[in-house]
């Protein structure tokens, strides 16, 4: 199974506000920026060609991912399992690793990104960051009685 881990791109500040509540909900609305835009629609052109038409696409409910997803110009699913304040497990139940017969493309948040990549890669205790707008791709395998992950590539808008 391939799981591929795409950041959103660069998004508005968030504004301070004293209500955990209020501050949870403003943060689902920030949008993209001029400059995160621009990343997000270089990224999606690249993953375009790269992904097959079978993957299947699961995007935060987020705005910033939205927008950052739209991009792509292909369906996809909005999920809560995948939201700012979700973990490493709800993201994998999400995309149903290791077992999806198909490609999954996740758009999603840092520090889940990076804890989710870390994980699967064997690297305990280990927070990796996942650039604004930057992919990681993985690939889960089974070789000789054993299943692994292999990082096929690690991309960041900025070399596009």
């Amino acid at each position: 199974m391939d799981l591929i881990l795409w950041r959103h791109a660069d998004a508005q500040e968030a504004e301070p506000v004293d209500d955990r509540h209020e501050m949870m909900r403003r943060d689902l609305l920030r949008s993209l920026t001029g400059r995160g835009q621009k990343h997000a629609a270089r990224m999606a052109a690249w993953l375009d060609q790269q992904m097959g038409e079978t993957t299947r696409i699961l995007v935060s409910p987020a705005l910033r991912c939205e927008q950052t997803a739209l991009n792509l110009g292909r369906k996809f699913k909005t999920s809560e399992l995948l939201g700012p304040d979700h973990s490493v497990e709800d993201l994998l139940e999400a995309a149903q690793w290791p077992d999806s017969k198909t490609p999954v493309l996740v758009v999603g948040h840092q520090p889940t990104l990076g804890q989710t990549a870390a994980r699967l890669l064997g690297l305990p205790q280990v927070d990796l960051s996942v650039r604004k707008g930057g992919v990681w791709w993985l690939r889960s395998r089974e070789r000789e009685g054993r299943w692994q992950t292999v990082l096929l590539a690690v991309q960041s808008p900025d070399l596009l």
